[in-house]
Order: C-alpha cells, then sequence, then structure tokens
C-alpha cells in the first residue's frame, strides 16, 4: 500500500512552548503524535523521548508484531522518563499522551495511552479508533455524565493514562482494514477539543489534505488555540 501524508504542528495562542512531537515515516506505514502533559515539567521532553524511540522501531511485515514492537519501545521510555522523574531535586512528572498508527497488508494497528486520538474517514463515515484514557470518558462509560457535556467539563483535560505518569503503563490497540480512499487522522487534544468531529470530517473530505491540514489549524488558531495543536492526516492510495 501508498501513502500520502501531511502534518502540522504548532504551540498555539497561549504557551510558550511547544510540548507536542510527530513522528511521520510514511514509507514503513507508521505514524505518531505524542502530547506532553500540560502543567508539567518537561513534557516537550517527553514526547520528543517517544517519538524517538518509535522512530527506531524496525518496520515489519507484521503488523501485530510491527505493534507489539511499537508498545515494547513504549513500556522502555516509560521506566527511562519515571528514572528521570525520580533523579530530580524535587519531585515531579515526565509524561505524555501518545497515540500511534501503523498500516501493513490492508489492516490497520493503532495503540495509545492517554487523550491523544486516532479516526478513520470512509464512505461518509467518521470513527474513532481510539478511546480517550481520562477522567471524563471514565464518567461517561459509567454513565455518570453525558457525552454532549463531556467537552465542557471542567476536568476535560484529566488523563488516567500517560507514558511516564506511572511504573505500570497499560497501551489499548485497535485493528481494522485500510483500503485505498480511507483517511485516517492523529490528533493531540489541542485539535480535538477545540473542533468537532463533523468538522474534521467535512474538512478532510472536501479538500486536498494539505489544505484540510491548513484549514484545521487555521480553525483552532481562530477559536484562540489554548493549547498546543498537533494533526496528521494520511491518505490510503
Amino acid at each position: 500500500m501508498a501513502f500520502d501524508c501531511v502534518s502540522r504542528t504548532h504551540p498555539g495562542l497561549k504557551r510558550k512552548v511547544n510540548e507536542d512531537s510527530i513522528l511521520v515515516r510514511s514509507e514503513s506505514g507508521f505514524w505518531a503524535v505524542a502530547d506532553g502533559m500540560g502543567g508539567h515539567e518537561a513534557g516537550d521532553l517527553a514526547s520528543m523521548k517517544v517519538v524517538e524511540a518509535l522512530a527506531l522501531v524496525p518496520p515489519n511485515s507484521s503488523l501485530e508484531t510491527f505493534v507489539s514492537d511499537s508498545i515494547t519501545a513504549l513500556l522502555t521510555t516509560n521506566s527511562e522518563l519515571i528514572r528521570l522523574a525520580q533523579s530530580a531535586d524535587r519531585t515531579r512528572t515526565i509524561g505524555t499522551t501518545v497515540v500511534g498508527l501503523a498500516i501493513s497488508g490492508g489492516r490497520f494497528g493503532c495503540f495509545w495511552a492517554g487523550d491523544s486520538r486516532a479516526y478513520r474517514i470512509r464512505e461518509g463515515e467518521i470513527a474513532q479508533l481510539s478511546r480517550d484514557h481520562s477522567l471524563v470518558q471514565d464518567l461517561v462509560d459509567a454513565g455518570m455524565l453525558d457525552p454532549v457535556e463531556a467537552e465542557d467539563h471542567p476536568n476535560a483535560n484529566v488523563v488516567t493514562r500517560a507514558v511516564g505518569a506511572s511504573e505500570e503503563l497499560e497501551v489499548d490497540t485497535s485493528t481494522g482494514d485500510a483500503q485505498p480512499g480511507d483517511h485516517f487522522l492523529l490528533a493531540s487534544d489541542g485539535l480535538t477539543r477545540v473542533v468537532s468531529d463533523s468538522e474534521i470530517y467535512a474538512e478532510v473530505t472536501t479538500a486536498p489534505i494539505e489544505l484540510a491540514a491548513d484549514r484545521l489549524t487555521e480553525k483552532v488558531l481562530s477559536r484562540g488555540a489554548p493549547d498546543n495543536v498537533s494533526l496528521i492526516i494520511v491518505r490510503v492510495t
């Protein structure tokens, strides 16, 4: 399979440092977005180390092996970030969310920890492939919060999993088929908390991916861009 890909990352309008990092390995069918945890020190370092580790994962024709090796890299990085945090003069967290995507042999494998998201857009529908590891999502799953109220909840930015956040890291995965004409999107919550799924769908399906990426970024900036924003759009050809 072949791919067209475009990526964007921007610090936004409220933060001085861009703590997001992105990985684009289209020749290997592999992409990732890492979002350094806001409010913690060295979030940019955490996201950079995750992307550097994933960049070293060897390509594999077996999708399962590729995803498994990627998760192993995340577990190793998790331990490294924990050690870095413990070696500091004072207690701190050096953490990042991450979402990754591998495509091979007509199938995709997605893995994630935190609330950075993955979507597939196909034949008139947008489907979220990941499920947020967040306090708000836990409340929605428990029936204690209406999904409509989730986006504006005061704890919407509280994640329950992240690389570097605790010694035990659990990474979730999802798999499915990938077809020519499919669009996949990976994004930090700097995009998905400001732009709706329906708006993402409209931009990706009505413009070339370069223009769609620019328009999505411009939407976030026009709405105040309270966080760093990063996105990757992949079109299967």
